[in-house]
């Protein structure tokens, strides 16, 4: 198999007890920190896991996985991360061929206010230096961009969630192969608005005219950063997870407006089940009715109809960092490193 886990991970349920005799030389090397909500944490793993095996081809790619102090966590989050990840100060002294930063449920009206801000931020300067290329996700590109320029994201009238359809704005490498229009997860209260990333340098990769920038990069020092407001590595279920969550949150009054339906998700049937519980719930407002959500009726009918794309952009990162580590491009420069990948990857 192309992904494998650390050896010292051989109880995670990940490992691949093939991937021992592999050395670290034969590999290209990933980091992952993964700040998602307790609830998250194994869905994240295997959903970024199942698309590195998928897009990696016959290449070899190895798995780390690291932790930032001060993210929020309830008693099993604090155990499982000391169980299978390692503390970003193991971090700072090792270099990476890649790193993927997932995003994080945000608790402060300002990122700078969150616990684990200053932490992310020695990740992104980090990252410039000691990473051949890095990708960040949904929160992390907003605290990111905000780090790196200065940039502050925008809230929204209403939260950002479904499938929204991408165009791809301009010839790249990362994006070689890839449809357009393409259909992408996005589910978020906040976006960094185009015109602010284009005057400091940014290239839009692809965007939506209702859910605007999504994928977007630029070269920070050595590493080409490439950023994703949505969620190429959502499975089919995933934001009917997340809607239900939030429903949930309306019935226990954590939430004063009942969620958004996510768009371009649900068949009309589906629509209409959850059309008929949102009038239930509205009149009936109580933590009992979560257990009537229609869940397994309408997950029956979800499929996941952007993995084909998000499988050829991670396809195109896995053979940027692997043209990156040949030794004859060592020496060359950021520019010419990507120029030459743009010729020869295969569509």
């Amino acid at each position: 198999m192309p992904v494998s886990l650390d050896k010292e991970l051989h109880e995670h349920h990940l490992f691949r007890a093939e991937a021992l005799s592999e050395t670290m030389a034969d590999c290209i090397l990933v980091g992952l920190i993964n700040n998602m909500p307790d609830s998250a944490l194994v869905a994240t793993e295997r959903q970024l896991f199942q698309l590195l095996d998928t897009a990696a081809g016959s290449l070899r790619v190895r798995l780390k996985l690291y932790t930032l102090p001060n993210v929020p966590r309830g008693d099993w989050g604090r155990q499982y991360m000391s169980r299978f990840y390692s503390h970003i100060d193991d971090l700072w002294d090792r270099d990476l061929d890649g790193l993927i930063v997932t995003g994080a449920e945000p608790r402060a009206p300002s990122l700078t206010d969150e616990p684990y801000w200053r932490s992310l931020g020695q990740v992104v300067d980090w990252a410039k230096e000691n990473t051949l290329t890095a990708v960040w996700s949904c929160l992390a590109v907003h605290a990111a961009i905000l780090h790196l320029e200065g940039i502050d994201r925008h809230p929204l009238g209403r939260k950002c969630i479904g499938i929204f359809e991408q165009v791809k704005m301009m010839d790249h490498p990362l994006i070689k192969g890839v449809p357009s229009p393409m259909g992408v997860p996005h589910s978020r209260w906040n976006e960094v608005r185009e015109d602010a990333l284009a005057s400091s340098g940014y290239s839009i990769l692809t965007k939506s005219a209702e859910a605007g920038v999504d994928m977007f990069v630029k070269l920070q020092k050595r590493s080409l950063f490439v950023f994703f407001q949505g969620h190429p590595e959502y499975e089919a279920q995933s934001l009917l997870g997340e809607y239900r969550r939030d429903v949930g949150r309306f019935l226990r009054r954590e939430m004063d407006a009942y969620p958004t339906t996510p768009k371009g998700y649900f068949d009309e049937q589906s629509e209409q089940l959850l059309a008929d519980f949102r009038t239930h719930a509205l009149s009936n407002r109580c933590n009992e009715l979560v257990a009537r959500f229609p869940v397994e009726r309408v997950a029956a009918n979800l499929k996941n109809t952007w993995h084909s794309a998000a499988t050829r952009m991670y396809r195109n990162w896995v053979l940027y960092m692997s043209g990156r580590r040949s030794p004859r491009f060592e020496s060359s420069s950021p520019e010419k490193r990507l120029r030459h990948f743009s010729l020869t990857s295969p569509v």
